[in-house]
């Protein structure tokens, strides 16, 4: 193509596009006196021509090739530096967005309709010059839009700046999204972010809305409100916001985004949300302390100035109805630091804070807020130790939400609020963790003690057979879309809008494919579900990868089958090439691997079938090893707690 001739690409880009590692362009530079000069960037981060590698690598025999949405995300990378290449995607944005919206303009029109893309995405924030003075480009990216809907468009090439600036992007990992927006926003209504960086809280708030029309069930079988979603945002940071923009927009919803500074520049003043999610910076030095001091949001004090994430807990509450939810992550030392032991004291006593939940051991934490209505405020507060164990925390709230006063047990409990307000305030799950005592922990002990024994003795004999070779083997390789075109592989996804909460039908769930564990979700009969077979292969969003041994349940939302011709294609052998091309994604907790790209060596079936097992072997170690640690992690702490409190003691080893 034309357009082609003047776009580079680093090393990063060619190994991406040729399906190899880095080490092998760094490889090819070193040994092959022919490999193309670098023609721009630096000696670190060379760039090169991108005609001149594919005409490299298909002299070489190598494999390459280059989709139309490589072409305009190459282009897209070499018409501006990196600190505009949000602005650009943005802008690709917005044309995108004219496109959904005015069709037949650029089909009548062509180029000459880019003078009314302002006039068309009035509702996208930031300036009116979206960098589409490059008609090459424009074009190109008209023409990926007619092969594909705008949205995909977009979001493939999103995920492809992601990728490239994973380091600066504010991610909310996916996992912590969905529960953030499950607890506050579940019910609909007016959902804002103030600190919305790209998004991700606003769609996973978008996501859960499902269907606009009719009554319909939400997550683990609650009733949904029947309200319309409606999503409105700030974000600091220009472009961010006109990315969350664009991708909340081409989704058809109802949003408003702005940018700037929520705390010093409030935007929205003036408006009440149904509910607030939030993933604000941490530890913000400069936060305005000393120009906010009379600020009306600190109704529970004013923040310290080391102490920024509680400004945004208290400007999360100023912009929530009375009665209305606030979902926010924070530093785990916030719970527990001295000069913000008042505010929390604040809180507690008007019972706006309801629930402190550790995500994981180091943190964040999750703080879950009420705006105080004039009612009764609760006595109790519901702390939650997830230790990486998000499915607790949601029946926990709900168990609470359904009565304050009750006392729970296991990894959840609720604490007396007087007894929280002595001198430190510490609200850290950890410092009030539950103790076992009694005949359930030397229950409990005596069982976690012979779970681990079983467990590790086996270790041991689980070690895959595997051969070192002197030499790397190279092996002929294809694709996933190739196998696929060819009729090898099958892919298949859930419905869109499933429900996995409430049934006849098993579910096997992503967190079930994750941890290894029989299908746990429900689900009503559908002609449209995706019954799992044996020998299927199944994967998550964020990793996980598991050949399925028993059927008879659907394959819930958020997973992906590959369903093999077992005369052509061993499940084990592809299976273990999909976890390998998974892990080498860039940026786990936000990007998407583009699986069809994926390479997988073309082996005679026998050959396959000993890969499988040997990739079989290593599944089953990995479990054992995962059931090995939950088991050593509840002895260690069963043991902790019974030495503390009596119940155990020491003894000489041989007894």
């Amino acid at each position: 193509m034309e357009e082609s001739q003047e776009i580079t690409v680093n090393a990063g880009d060619i190994a991406r596009l040729a399906g190899v590692g880095r080490a092998a362009v760094s490889n090819w530079r070193r040994r092959h006196e022919d490999f193309p000069q670098p023609v721009g960037g630096t000696t670190s981060s060379p760039l090169f021509s991108l005609p001149e590698i594919a005409v490299w690598l298909r002299a070489n025999g190598k494999s390459f090739e280059v989709s139309l949405g490589d072409l305009v995300w190459q282009r897209m990378r070499t018409s501006v530096d990196d600190l505009r290449l949000g602005e650009l995607v943005g802008g690709v944005g917005a044309f995108l967005l004219f496109l959904r919206r005015e069709p037949t303009l650029w089909r009548d029109h062509g180029t000459k309709s880019l003078t009314r893309v302002a006039e068309v995405t009035t509702d996208l924030p930031g300036s009116a010059d979206l960098l589409l003075d490059d008609l090459a480009l424009v074009r190109l990216v008209a023409e990926l839009a007619a092969e594909r809907d705008p949205l995909e468009v977009f979001e493939f090439l999103f995920q492809r700046y992601a990728e490239a600036h994973s380091r600066q992007l504010p991610v909310t990992r996916d996992d912590v999204a969905a529960l953030m927006v499950g607890l506050a926003a579940g019910e609909g209504g007016v959902v804002l972010d103030p600190a919305c960086g790209v998004g991700t809280l606003l769609l996973g708030a978008d996501s859960l809305a499902g269907p606009r029309t009719g009554s319909r069930t939400g997550r683990k079988g609650r009733a949904r409100s029947e309200r319309k979603t409606v999503l409105i945002g700030q974000e600091i940071n220009e472009s961010n916001a006109l990315l969350t923009a664009v991708r909340v927009l081409l989704r058809g919803a109802e949003a408003r985004i702005v940018a700037g500074d929520s705390l010093r520049e409030d935007r929205l003043a003036g408006e009440l949300a149904d509910a607030v999610v939030c993933d604000p910076p941490f530890n913000e030095r400069v936060w305005g302390h000393e120009d906010l001091a009379g600020d009306p949001r600190w109704e529970y004090g004013l923040p310290p100035r080391g102490e920024s994430e509680l400004a945004w807990v208290q400007h999360c509450l100023a912009r929530v109805r009375p009665g209305g939810l606030v979902a926010i992550l924070m530093p785990t030392a916030a719970a527990s630091r001295r000069p913000g032991k008042r505010i929390r004291g604040n809180l507690l006593r008007a019972g706006a804070l309801r629930a402190v939940v550790t995500l994981a051991p180091g943190g964040p934490d999750l703080w879950i807020l009420r705006r105080p209505d004039g009612g009764r405020p609760p006595s109790r507060l519901l702390l939650v130790d997830a230790g990486d164990n998000l499915s607790i925390v949601e029946p926990a709230w709900r168990a609470y939400q359904k009565d304050p006063e009750a006392e729970l047990s296991g990894e959840s409990r609720t604490v007396r609020i007087i007894d929280l307000l002595d001198d430190e305030v510490d609200l850290a799950p950890s410092r009030h963790r539950p103790q076992h005592g009694g005949p359930d922990l030397l229950r409990d002990f005596t069982d976690a003690l012979a779970g681990f024994k079983e467990t590790s003795a086996l270790l041991p004999d689980a070690t895959p057979a595997l051969q070192p070779l002197a030499e790397r083997q190279d092996l002929p390789t294809t694709t996933v879309g190739e196998l696929a075109k060819a009729g090898l592989i099958t892919i298949l996804q859930a419905p869109a809008r499933m429900s996995a909460d409430e049934g006849p039908l098993p579910v096997l769930t992503a967190e079930d494919t994750a941890a290894g564990t029989p299908p746990s979700g429900r689900t009503t009969l559908d002609p449209a579900l995706v019954m799992i077979r044996p020998g299927d292969v199944v994967t998550t969003v964020l990793g996980a990868v598991r050949v399925i041994t028993h059927g008879g349940a659907a394959l819930g939302p958020q997973l992906t089958l590959y369903r093999v011709d077992p005369q052509r294609l061993d499940s084990g052998f592809l299976a273990g090439f999909l976890r390998s091309a998974d892990a080498a994604r860039v940026h786990p907790s936000s990007s998407r691997l583009d699986v069809r790209r994926a390479r997988v060596p073309v082996l005679p079936l026998s050959d396959q079938r000993m890969y499988g097992t040997a990739f079989r072997e290593l599944f089953d170690l990995e479990d054992k090893l995962r059931e090995t640690r939950t088991l050593g992690e509840t002895l260690i702490r069963l043991g902790f707690d019974g030495l503390v409190d009596g119940h155990l003691r020491p003894c000489d080893q041989g007894a």
